[in-house]
């Protein structure tokens, strides 16, 4: 069964989950469709686009390697309306720009685990949502980020 949990700014948001939280954020719609998990998913993304949350607490189980869990910890400190650049995480993280890089892209719960803060050191980067960059510029102007885009 799939089903779309959100219908926001980005579009319809969906998710996937495990009985430990959601494990993939998706453009369109998802296979969680309802319950107490779905239902704080959906309060929190309201909440957060209405502009009252910035931190999300609903259970996350994204699984990965660990430098996966690092670096998303790593983006998890990122406090909303502040960025951070490829080059440093890659220097917090002891690793390459490019991993950094790689590891934004194959993040499973963009918004949710804020890749969207972390920028290219001349430019913006690249984000997961259906219209690429500009739903980055649109969730960094949304947290107050937009005087670091000019």
């Amino acid at each position: 069964m799939t089903a779309v949990l959100y219908h926001g700014p980005l579009g319809p948001i969906g998710a996937c989950a495990a009985d430990a939280g959601i494990t993939h954020l998706v453009w369109g719609a998802g296979t969680l469709a309802s319950g107490p998990l779905a239902d704080q998913l959906r309060a929190e993304l309201a909440a957060y686009f209405a502009g009252h949350l910035q931190c999300f607490s609903v259970p996350l189980s994204p699984g990965g390697t660990v430098f996966q869990q690092a670096f998303r910890a790593a983006l998890l400190a990122i406090p909303s309306g502040q960025t951070r650049t490829y080059g440093e995480l890659a220097r917090d993280l002891g690793v390459s720009a490019q991993a950094v890089g790689q590891a934004c892209g194959a993040n499973p719960v963009p918004i949710l685990i804020p890749c969207h803060r972390v920028l290219g050191a001349g430019g913006l980067g690249g984000f997961s949502g259906p219209r690429g960059i500009e739903d980055k510029v649109a969730l960094l102007r949304h947290e107050g980020a937009a005087g670091l885009l000019i």
